[in-house]
């Protein structure tokens, strides 16, 4: 998949010189927690979250950096953080020079720029041009129409025969001292491993196998300061 598969194209833009009070009610009529900002020439300028109006001094909650940061901070830094936080227009609260994405993008690069740059939102240019937005809203809606229902069925033999070559590709995956058995669809493990992230690695993959109606964990866990009991789910 790629970013132009799943990103929104109807996108709400507020311009640099839009007040700060007409953009925050636009953000809260719209139930979104963030926009991008344009320029005269309809170029991505930034992009306006609620992280930027965390520090408004109309909530009380502006602050005041600590003593020893105070003294590192510049004359300009000092400037640039009260423009910041007391100006009533987007293009000074905004968060410059923003992260974006391309439409022929990989769903798979995306994601993982989202969650490496710890942000919610990717502005989806063409040339220079906003086409779109990638937020965290677009991932779930097309995970939620990709999660299967049910497993399916299956035989007996064809579940054990899958269980089989599942673990056998997992590097996590205990080589002995576990055991497996498929009735009816049923599987129950059996046996002992070293550690609750083991055994829940077990189940899930178990819970995974095509025909799978239910997965019953009697492992054992050999762990420290835990006792050695079923964990039946």
């Amino acid at each position: 998949m790629i970013v132009a598969d799943i990103m929104s194209r109807e996108i709400i833009t507020v311009s640099t010189t839009t007040s700060l009070t007409e953009a925050a009610r636009l953000m809260v009529s719209r139930h979104i927690s963030g926009v991008p900002v344009l320029d005269d020439q309809g170029h991505l300028a930034g992009i306006l979250t609620e992280g930027d109006l965390l520090r408004r001094p109309e909530l009380g909650t502006s602050g005041r950096q600590a003593g020893w940061l105070k003294g590192l901070a510049t004359t300009a830094d000092l400037a640039s953080a009260y423009a910041h936080t007391n100006s009533r227009f987007v293009g000074d609260v905004m968060t410059r020079n923003p992260v974006f994405i391309r439409p022929d993008m990989s769903l798979t690069r995306a994601t993982a720029l989202m969650i490496s740059r710890r942000v919610k939102r990717l502005p989806v240019l063409r040339e220079e041009r906003l086409v779109g937005m990638l937020t965290r809203f677009d991932l779930l809606t097309a995970l939620s129409a990709r999660l299967p229902d049910h497993n399916g069925d299956a035989p007996d033999d064809e579940i054990s025969a899958a269980i089989a070559a599942a673990l056998a590709s997992q590097p996590w995956a205990p080589e002995t001292g576990v055991r497996y058995i498929v009735q009816s669809g049923c599987v129950r493990l059996e046996g002992e491993v070293f550690s609750t992230a083991e055994a829940r690695a077990l189940r899930v993959l178990a819970q995974n196998t095509q025909g799978v109606k239910r997965v019953v964990s009697a492992l054992r866990i050999n762990e420290p300061s835990r006792a050695h009991e079923p964990h039946d789910q």
